[in-house]
């Protein structure tokens, strides 16, 4: 492991800081290591990420059969791609174009024998990766195509993690890095736990939340983890130096979820204290945003500037970071239900957003996920389609593509035991999305 740790020791935000002769050390180390001025790193930064784009980019051509376009000409949409997305300004137009999902094209993966609580799907499609409430059978690594489980991690009992490799409690919340080495995974039992996505191997345990860790996500580019807790702060790790970095604190009830893009900054839901919170990390500082008369249940980021959440009052807000209250505001966006004799919304349990597009999707115990499109400037949200799913959906997630979108159900909703829906599956379903036209180029 990274800084002369060995695998699979405990790291904890209440470590005590490195002696002042140690750090002197490994500073003069690295030095001798790398004999380059910070103008020359940024040179050869620069060459390297153009020469990555220049390959991806023509072998993207080769497959598209576009041979006839100039790689030059492909780097420099790549190039005014990214400028738009560090800006919070490219959307594909996809919404207007996505097709009824037919029911009997629905796959479902079975082998967790309690509710599913959280899913990621890795950067390049090709697998999934879920967690439960099970304590025996904790995390699955799932391959996409054929639906095949690859790897079960096995969990056990309160206290024993040290000697198995899995969680001994119930996992809430899972992120992957977007180079798809590392996945993070949090439990009722305040720890989160590293792990070599491509192995299942355990790398790390990282310790300091004093309650349940609900909210994990990666910086964009990088290997820095957010992670949120029912402890109402957030803290900041860098998994590939096994390290604590900081805490930062101001929701007054628990975090109930995070998310975070390339900025270096994250957004969180803070439950019952009816805000939504974004950190901006190197100012330790925070913008607070209402509209919500519930406990705030999700939350992710459409892109840089925009993010969607759900609540228990049944409200789908989008929202702008330059705006307090939300754009636009989605009421009993699920219906209503009969409980107990009152009538009340469906609680939102689930969000997920097609990374830099229109396109939404939520999810609640109404036996149905709903796809939405957003609006010109976000003001708007439009229902497009429902898909029959019984049960809670705790977790939705889009491909990085758009070509389809995963659901995790349970019995139970991921956060409590309110309701039990006993014909309900604990499983992954993998939906097919289709596409009246090929996908539309970037709009600013």
């Amino acid at each position: 492991a990274a800084a002369g740790r060995p695998v699979d020791e405990e790291v904890s935000s209440d470590s005590e800081p490195e002696s002042p002769s140690l750090g002197r050390r490994r500073r003069e180390a690295a030095e001798e290591e790398v004999e380059e001025t910070p103008q020359e790193k940024k040179l050869r930064l620069a060459k390297l990420y153009l020469e990555q784009l220049r390959q991806h980019e023509e072998e993207r051509a080769v497959e598209e059969e576009e041979e006839e376009t100039e790689p030059l000409d492909l780097i420099g949409d790549r190039l005014k791609e990214d400028v738009l997305e560090q800006k919070g300004r490219l959307q594909r137009l996809v919404a207007k174009d996505v097709q009824p999902p037919d029911r009997a094209s629905i796959r479902v993966l079975r082998g967790h024998q309690l509710p599913v609580t959280c899913l990621v799907i890795s950067p390049d499609d090709r697998f999934i990766f879920s967690a439960s409430k099970d304590g025996a059978l904790i995390k699955c690594k799932w391959e996409v195509e054929s639906g095949k489980k690859l790897c079960v991690v096995p969990g056990g009992k309160k206290g024993t993690e040290e000697q198995h490799m899995g969680h001994a409690s119930q996992v809430l919340c899972m992120a992957i890095s977007s180079d798809g080495k590392y996945l993070a995974t949090g439990d009722r039992n305040k720890l989160i736990m590293i792990w070599d996505a491509a192995t299942c191997k355990r790398l790390h345990i990282f310790t300091g939340h004093r309650d349940a860790v609900s909210g994990l996500s990666f910086r964009k580019g990088t290997h820095q983890l957010y992670s949120g807790s029912h402890d109402r702060c957030v803290k900041v790790w860098n998994v590939a130096e096994n390290a604590y970095m900081e805490t930062l604190f101001g929701h007054q009830d628990i975090i109930t979820g995070l998310d975070s893009l390339s900025r270096d900054c994250c957004v969180t839901a803070g439950g019952r204290d009816g805000t939504v919170r974004l950190w901006k990390i190197p100012e330790e500082s925070q913008l607070v945003f209402s509209g919500h008369q519930g406990s705030i249940d999700c939350i992710q980021l459409i892109n840089e500037e925009h993010m969607v959440s759900g609540a228990d009052d049944g409200s789908v807000a989008l929202w702008g970071l330059t705006k307090k209250k939300p754009l636009a505001l989605a009421r009993q966006a699920h219906g209503m239900q009969d409980a107990q004799g009152l009538q009340q919304p469906y609680w939102i349990s689930a969000v997920a957003a097609l990374r830099n597009s229109d396109l939404v999707a939520t999810g609640s115990h109404s036996a149905i996920v709903k796809l939405w499109k957003c609006g010109e400037g976000f003001r708007k949200l439009e229902p497009l389609w429902d898909i029959p799913l019984v049960g809670f959906v705790n977790s939705l997630k889009f491909s990085a593509a758009g070509d389809f979108l995963v659901a995790g159900l349970g019995q139970e909703h991921r956060l409590g035991r309110w309701w039990r829906i006993k014909e309900a599956k604990n499983s992954i379903c993998i939906i097919p999305l289709k596409q009246r036209v090929a996908a539309p180029s970037p709009k600013a």
